[in-house]
């Protein structure tokens, strides 16, 4: 189990919620509905894309695919309310995913007024008094 992989409680909490890992339908079975959660919250946490998955949680595509069916389901919505009722927990974390607009940026940072630059004061340095860099003619050095 890796560091940030739902613990044996936190299943216990959300396995009721998930559609049933064997459909009774012919075909190959379901990956392990725990594997899969554990990458699709590894990719949520982290913010890397679906393909830069760590092997241990499966195919990047069998995640992607699991959690755009569940959201089409409802899967989701059922396992945040039902956690969001469920106020007695004793196991609660307080893992919590931020949307960036939520955040709130310093002034500077959110597109404040800019000003132009002040000219130059009278007497002050210009760019011409400044030596350049001497560039070699087109055919220098080659013999």
């Amino acid at each position: 189990m890796a560091r940030f992989d739902l613990s044996d409680t936190q299943f216990s909490l959300i396995r009721p919620l998930l559609p049933p890992e064997h459909s009774g339908k012919q075909g190959h079975p379901y990956s392990e509905h725990r594997r899969v959660l554990n990458g699709i919250l590894w990719v949520l946490r982290t913010g890397a894309p679906w393909r830069d998955l760590p092997e241990r949680y499966g195919p990047c595509k069998t995640c992607y695919d699991r959690f755009t069916r569940w959201q089409r389901d409802g899967t989701w919505g059922r396992v945040l309310q039902a956690l969001q009722t469920d106020a007695t927990r004793a196991d609660a974390e307080g893992d919590v995913f931020v949307d960036s607009t939520t955040i709130k940026a310093h002034p500077h940072a959110a597109g404040a007024r800019k000003r132009r630059a002040k000219p130059l004061k009278r007497g002050a340095a210009t760019l011409s008094q400044f030596p350049t860099r001497a560039r070699p003619s087109a055919g220098a050095g080659v013999d």
